[in-house]
């Protein structure tokens, strides 16, 4: 029966194929390792050596697969694949006597450990395959060019071609004990381990531990130990200060000082055992001592359970558990071709107990039911979203939860959500198109009544100023000095004179308020400071808040534009008569008649700017009017105001 030859399988190209097509290749893979494996050996033997396309198609889909470049193209038809390419390696490594060079490289004896690490005939067909085909003299360059790569990675940076070179030493060396004592000859693979585990980070260094760890079991290997070359090894990593480190994580984190204590034996038993005891001793100091598993045992059900909610759900929502989740990759860190699902398996079988896991995988010693597994199972959504126990049988029907409160607002219930309202009342944009902003605005028929207003304004008594003196000095007793002004009067006039001289400065030149550097530095800005003694933010925030206030601005302009500094009449300032009453001290300061017109001493003001206790209450005048008041009320003690109402009560008949 003539075979057409093996098209290789796609490493590159996997992503310009179309599904349908990707099918039907596969389709003609699975018909043509079928049809190979059915042929008689004599007619494989000659096939094999004439048709080189088996054996391309074998290293290309072990190739990919190891390097897991087609992982979206798992199906049904791809784990068909799997086995059957397996079946055809196993034929061509067992029953051909001058097996295919290809297949015996180190490139694919690693990828094939990496593929197939939980087929149960793997290890024994490569130990069969290193021992017939005598590999160490053909893998001398490899020791050679993986040593050299060892050392430039500790002198150079880490690449990622490193790790995965790393992955496929790990991974030959548990599927081929033959592979591991090779290694473990001489020291020049295991001092390079030692350089780079102290330049390393922590995942190559976990990596590293499993190499070496692999490698001395293999030199432990029943059919074959080199007790003596482990011992030569240990020693000197015991005797040097960078192998200490790797020493002591190697001892803490796997179970080898266990293995080597029941295994070695014979003379080397006598010469190690002083170092067996003081690994030991190394073995205690681990934070995580490895522990036994205990045979399981039937419990007794006392009720308890995983903590629910009022519905019944789990406490903790989601079927992994985050600490779980960390769990699965510390496993994964040191084992990378295990798949997340089979991870959790094996935590959920081992009780969370990563050293117990570690030590299984390590010795290959897992229980039946999970050497069966696919390593590679990743972890289904279902498991991921929602554990197996989301829910509690029997659970009793509880009421729909109350509604949560709908937002409302007045417009609810109104002739729109009733929809009663008229059509006729409903329009689009304004109501009459013939009214314009102009027509609106000359509409007087909605505008306030102006007699309205001005009643309002003759209701309001501007002149109310009456206060209590229930407390001032004549009726409390005491004296007051009023020689020299108080504080806030001190304060008042220093305002009052950095105000007018700001607000001139502002009216002759607006610039010198720039925020600019040339305008601080300029002589406007010097003299305004030494005159105002006040720092630039201060005159610029004032400009600023001038600007901002356009009352202010109206109010200075009235208050120092009004007066231009020039006395055109000089008043009499002698006493007069009748100006010791009430009216006509009120008069003083509104006509300038009297005393202190314009000199500064009576009520009339000060500066030459006539006040009114009755004015307006933003303007200087006013203010200084009532404050001279109050300080000639109290000088006078009132004198005047308490004899006249004496009189009105007299006239009224009541007594005084």
């Amino acid at each position: 029966m003539n075979l057409p030859p093996f098209a290789p399988y796609p490493t590159t190209l996997r992503k310009e194929i179309l599904p349908e097509e990707w099918e039907s290749c596969i389709d003609a893979w699975i018909l043509l390792a079928q049809g190979h494996l059915l042929l008689p050996r004599d007619v494989f033997s000659l096939k094999l050596s004439q048709d080189p396309s088996v054996v391309e198609f074998l290293s290309s889909f072990v190739e990919a697969h190891a390097r897991r470049l087609n992982i979206n193209a798992i199906g049904s038809k791809s784990k068909l694949l799997r086995p059957t390419c397996y079946r055809l390696v196993h034929r061509c490594l067992s029953e051909i006597k001058q097996k295919p060079q290809l297949l015996l490289t180190w490139h694919f004896l690693s990828d094939l450990s990496i593929v197939y690490a939980k087929s149960p005939s793997l290890s024994a067909l490569l130990q069969a395959v290193w021992q017939s085909e005598d590999l160490d003299k053909k893998l001398q360059k490899h020791r050679s060019s993986l040593t050299h790569s060892l050392e430039d990675a500790a002198t150079h940076h880490e690449s990622s071609e490193m790790g995965f070179s790393l992955d496929r030493t790990a991974a030959l060396l548990r599927s081929c004990t033959g592979y591991g004592q090779f290694l473990g000859l001489g020291s020049d693979f295991i001092d390079a381990i030692m350089v780079l585990y102290e330049k390393s980070d922590l995942s190559t260094r976990k990596k590293l531990v499993l190499l070496i760890y692999r490698c001395f079991s293999a030199l432990m290997d029943p059919s074959a130990p080199k007790f003596s070359s482990l011992l030569d090894h240990l020693y000197g990593l015991k005797s040097s200060k960078k192998g200490e480190p790797l020493l002591s994580v190697l001892c803490t984190t796997t179970p080898f000082v266990r293995k080597l204590r029941s295994q070695i034996t014979g003379p080397e038993a006598v010469r190690g055992a002083k170092l067996v005891q003081e690994l030991s001793l190394l073995e205690g100091t681990s934070a995580l001592p490895l522990k036994r598993r205990k045979p399981p045992r039937n419990r007794l059900d006392k009720g308890k359970g995983i903590q629910r909610d009022e519905f019944g759900h789990g406490a903790l929502h989601g079927g992994v558990h985050v600490h779980k989740m960390s769990l699965v990759t510390q496993i994964q860190d040191l084992f990378p071709d295990l798949g997340s699902g089979f991870v959790i398996r094996l935590l959920d079988e081992y009780e969370d107990d990563t050293e117990q896991v570690t030590a299984h995988l390590l010795d290959d010693s897992l229980p039946p039911h999970l050497k069966s597994m696919d390593r590679s199972e990743a972890m289904t959504p279902q498991r991921a979203s929602q554990s197996p126990n989301s829910l509690v049988p029997n659970l009793p029907p509880h009421g729909t939860p109350p509604l949560l409160p709908s937002r409302r607002n007045i417009h609810d219930n109104d002739a729109f959500d009733r929809l009663t309202i008229s059509p006729s009342q409903i329009h689009r944009g304004l109501k009459s198109s013939t009214r314009t902003a102009d027509t609106v605005l000359q509409d007087r028929s909605s505008a306030p009544n102006k007699a309205a207003i001005l009643s309002a304004l003759a209701a309001f008594d501007s002149d109310d100023d009456e206060r209590d003196d229930t407390y001032d000095v004549e009726d409390v007793g005491g004296t007051v000095d009023t020689a020299m002004p108080g504080s806030d009067e001190i304060d008042a006039d220093l305002r009052d004179r950095n105000e007018e001289a700001l607000f001139r400065a502002f009216k002759m030149n607006p610039e010198v308020f720039d925020r600019d550097a040339a305008t601080k530095k300029g002589k406007a800005r010097l003299a305004l400071r030494s005159e105002t003694g006040m720092t630039d933010e201060a005159i610029e925030g004032w400009a600023i808040m001038l600007g901002r206030d356009p009352r202010r601005l109206r109010r200075l302009e009235a208050e120092f534009e009004m007066f231009g500094g020039q006395q055109i009449q000089l008043e009499k300032t002698s006493y007069r008569e009748g100006s010791g009453t009430e009216e006509s001290d009120r008069g003083e300061g509104s006509s300038g008649r009297g005393r202190g017109g314009y000199r500064g001493r009576g009520r009339g003001g000060r500066g030459g700017v006539g006040g009114n206790v009755a004015g307006p209450p933003d303007e200087k005048g006013t203010q200084v009017a009532r404050q001279r008041k109050d300080a000639n009320k109290s000088g006078r003690a009132n004198h005047n105001r308490r004899n006249q109402r004496a009189k009105k009560l007299a006239r009224a008949g009541f007594p005084g």
